[in-house]
């Protein structure tokens, strides 16, 4: 974060993206996940018992020009 003078006192002012981009880059080794494996899909056969709102079926429904 960069500081001003401002009537003889330090003022904390705004980051620009670029000053945020590089803290990004230099936090970034130690955010290190590590590997795991993922989960075996589910058949839809052992899927049960599940029931969905009709609200939000709808709302779904609507959302199909996001991609198939």
């Amino acid at each position: 974060m960069e500081t001003k003078v401002s009537g003889g006192r330090a003022v904390a002012t705004d980051p620009g993206l670029e000053e945020l981009r590089g803290d990004c880059a230099r936090m970034a080794p130690h955010w290190v996940v590590p590997a795991t494996k993922a989960p075996a899909p589910v058949p839809p056969s052992r899927i049960h018992g599940v029931t969905i709102p009709s609200a939000s079926v709808r709302l779904i429904a609507d959302m199909s020009e996001y991609g198939d």
